[in-house]
């Protein structure tokens, strides 16, 4: 559901906000990264993109800015992990390690509103190095 100004004066109004229908302050903004984003873990480079995606979350608190990295883009073999979760603004999300470390989840099952993230990978910042450049 893409967001507008619901009339409440406590729901802040974001331009292209995605709301969680059943939580109006639950909410998202995904932006294009414009930049090239590099993703390490130690020295080894696992992936690399023109085409990220940062998304800005706002629930209980403003969340860290995390960055989704086309699953085309990811260059080390990631393998699954026997673990799901569920986001009421973006859905269902399973996750992959590196070397026996999880390091990052995908929205695998996404929300209709959050269908952008589909085939996209978010990295642990504690578990990785995430890098902007040229």
């Amino acid at each position: 559901m893409q967001g507008s100004n619901s009339g409440d004066a406590n729901v802040p109004s974001l331009e292209g906000a995605i709301r969680n229908p059943n939580n109006p302050n639950h909410l998202m903004v995904i932006r294009r990264v414009r930049r090239t984003v590099s993703v390490h873990v130690g020295d080894t480079l696992i992936a690399q993109t023109q085409d990220a995606l940062r998304v800005l979350e706002m629930g209980k608190s403003l969340y860290d800015p995390a960055i989704y990295i086309p699953a085309s883009d990811i260059i080390a073999s990631l393998e699954p992990v026997d673990k799901s979760t569920h986001c009421p603004l973006k859905g269902d999300a399973s996750y992959v390690s590196f070397n026996g470390n999880e390091i990052a989840w995908t929205y695998d099952r996404p929300l209709e509103g959050s269908r952008q993230l589909a085939g996209h990978f978010a990295f642990w910042p504690d578990k990785v190095r995430i890098t902007e450049g040229d």
